[in-house]
Parts: C-alpha cells; sequence; structure tokens
C-alpha cells in the first residue's frame, strides 16, 4: 500500500518504548483556568491593576479591550487627558524619548489614577492599528450614549427652547468630531445618529471635537426617521439642510422653535424618507461654483444662523 512499504511481510511484535515516555504524561496535573494561561485571550495577569508599569510588550499594550478605542500620538493623548475625555488606561512605549509633553502626560495620568503599561513599538503599532503614535496611546472606554429624552431634558433644564442635530447618513468621524464643535459653540443641547451606515462615537471624534464631545451629548438611535417623527410628536420641527430647499438660512423663522437639524451626506443629501418627514428643507445660499458644502461646514452655517435669530429674539 503506497505510504506504508516499509511495514512488509508477516506481522508480529513491534518494539515499544519500554515505558521511557510514561513520565512525560505524570506530574502535569489538571489543565491551568483559561485566565491562569498567558498565552490565553482570558489571561490576567498579576498586578495589572492600578498606576503598576507591565513589563514591555506584555500586558495590556499587547491587545485593546473588547469596545475600546486608541487615541494615538503626544498631542492628541495630551489634549484628551487636558480635556478629561474618560479614558481606562495610558500605554507608554518602553524606554521613550521625554519631552516636555509626556512628561505632562504622565502627569496628568498620575492625577487621573489612570493605570500605566509599557509596550514595546511593535505592539504599540498593533494597538493603535498602525498610527502614528509617537510612543503613546490612551485606551478610552465605549462610548455611553445619550437617550434622545436626555437631550430635550438638558434644554429644558437649561430653559431654552431644544436645538438638536441629526446626522443622516453621515460616516466620516471628522465630520461629527466637527459638528459637535459648532453645536458646542453655537449652543445645541445634543446629536442625534442613527445605529447603522452611521459614524459612531471613536476616538478620531474625540480628537477632532478638541474637547466639545466632552460638552455635548451624542444620542444613538435605532431608526432616525422614527425618532423625528417622535420628535415631531412632542412640539419640535424637523428641518432639513439640502441644496434644494423651500427656505433658505437666512430665513430661518423657524430657528426660535425647538428645532432638530437634519444634515445629510455631502453629495447625496437628505435621505427620501428622511426629506418627506421635515417639516421644512433648508438651502444654504452659495455663489460662484461650489454646487455643495461638507456636511459639517453646512451644518455650523446653519447652526450659526439659527443661534443669530435666537439671540435677535432675545433681544427684542
Amino acid at each position: 500500500m503506497a505510504g506504508n512499504s516499509s511495514r512488509r511481510g508477516k506481522k508480529g511484535a513491534s518494539v515499544g518504548s519500554g515505558g521511557m515516555r510514561r513520565k512525560a504524561l505524570e506530574g502535569k496535573g489538571p489543565t491551568p483556568k483559561a485566565e491562569e494561561r498567558p498565552g490565553h485571550k482570558a489571561y490576567r495577569a498579576p498586578g495589572r491593576g492600578g498606576s503598576r508599569r507591565q513589563p514591555p510588550g506584555r500586558g495590556p499594550g499587547r491587545r485593546r479591550s473588547p469596545g475600546s478605542d486608541q487615541v494615538a500620538g503626544r498631542n492628541a493623548v495630551l489634549e484628551a487627558l487636558s480635556e478629561e475625555v474618560p479614558a481606562t488606561q495610558l500605554t507608554v512605549m518602553a524606554r521613550i524619548e521625554m519631552d516636555e509633553r509626556v512628561r505632562e502626560i504622565m502627569r496628568l495620568a498620575g492625577t487621573r489614577s489612570l493605570p500605566i503599561a509599557e509596550a514595546s513599538r511593535t505592539d504599540l503599532d498593533r494597538l493603535t492599528d498602525h498610527a502614528v503614535h509617537q510612543g503613546v496611546a490612551l485606551t478610552i472606554p465605549p462610548y455611553e450614549y445619550a437617550d434622545p429624552d436626555e437631550l430635550l431634558q438638558i434644554a429644558s433644564d437649561a430653559f431654552e427652547p431644544p436645538l438638536l442635530v441629526a446626522l443622516d447618513g453621515i460616516t466620516d468621524p471628522r465630520n461629527l468630531g466637527a459638528v459637535l464643535r459648532s453645536a458646542d459653540a453655537f449652543g445645541a443641547h445634543g446629536v442625534i445618529v442613527p445605529e447603522r451606515r452611521s459614524v459612531a462615537m471613536t476616538a478620531s471624534v474625540w480628537k477632532v471635537a478638541a474637547g466639545a464631545a466632552g460638552r455635548v451629548r451624542v444620542a444613538q438611535v435605532t431608526n432616525l426617521n422614527r425618532t423625528l417623527t417622535s420628535l415631531k410628536e412632542r412640539g419640535v420641527f424637523v428641518l432639513g439642510l439640502d441644496a434644494d430647499g423651500d427656505v433658505t438660512s437666512r430665513q430661518l423663522e423657524l430657528g426660535t422653535e425647538p428645532v432638530a437639524l437634519v444634515i445629510g451626506a455631502e453629495g447625496k443629501g437628505l435621505s427620501r424618507l428622511t426629506r418627506e418627514i421635515c417639516d421644512q428643507v433648508v438651502s444654504i445660499p452659495m455663489g460662484g461654483g461650489t454646487e455643495s458644502l461638507n456636511a459639517s461646514v453646512a451644518a455650523a452655517i446653519a447652526l450659526y444662523e439659527i443661534s443669530g435669530v435666537r439671540e435677535a429674539k432675545g433681544r427684542a
């Protein structure tokens, strides 16, 4: 038989191990638990908590925890810590070259009692998905989204008519970060994003928002159109921002009322169903050859116009 040609002829006794291999099976004891085996994903190294450093290339620096995200780079990490962005751990490259930023990062991490882990450059590359980390990364936990009712309550507590921003089909985290900055600058009470086919609160958003993400709450909803319909039933006017608007941003008479401003993606604009839900579709007057604006730029202009209308009413 092919592959077995060396075993021809009469069957008989074969040479055994003489018991020499039996010792290899003795004295091992029961298999350790998963969390006690260093190579297992459930492994928890001793002393992982607190601010104690881990050996290079080991411990938390090897992998991110489920649902966590990373802020990478000295300026970004320093800004995040200065703005008190929620964080669970600081990871520093072993034998990092210290400068003023790194020293301040370490000081702020110590002030907040953040766990500090050391990792090799390779592990930091892996942890940050090969971003330019400059030897430091900050782990932030999954964002705790608000509920649309909470956003309305924020407006109520401030004795102001609600001003919300809803994003329809926005997938770029830079756009969400910029929208949060504009929402913070012009007095919006919160931002609403859908769960599917939409940007979420990531480290990139925190970085672009430059602190505004800590001041403006974001609500994530299962169905944006259903949420907008529910807001209308509660007295909130839904204004859609689109190139083919019924009125321009300089004619926002509804701006003094409770408002949910819906921003569509650049190029695509508002989805058909969302547009049908809107009480009014607003366009931004533009000259020159520009056909559309970036979503975050358009949101900033519209929020500025609404804040102007509200301020004028307050002076009247």
